[in-house]
């Protein structure tokens, strides 16, 4: 059990970098450095946005998961 925990933790984790280095930069932070800012802001989020939001949610949560349920098993020692 605490192998499949450690594989699914490092599989959601390298998923969920790439799932937040594919979100479009909003506001005036790291992204506006390289020409993230120069975008116009459309009127709304497209369908594509929203699913890439509720899957990198998803991913996290599963990320969570895998962390509670890693650190449970070594603190039980199973």
């Amino acid at each position: 059990m605490q192998l499949f925990l450690q594989i699914m933790l490092i599989v959601s984790s390298i998923v969920l970098v790439l799932l937040v280095l594919l979100h479009r930069g909003r506001g005036g932070g790291l992204s506006s450095l390289f020409g993230g800012g120069m975008q116009s802001s459309l009127s709304g989020s497209s369908v594509v946005e929203k699913n890439l939001d509720r899957i990198t949610v998803f991913v996290g949560a599963v990320w969570l998961i895998s962390i509670v349920g890693v650190g449970l098993l070594l603190k039980t020692g199973a």
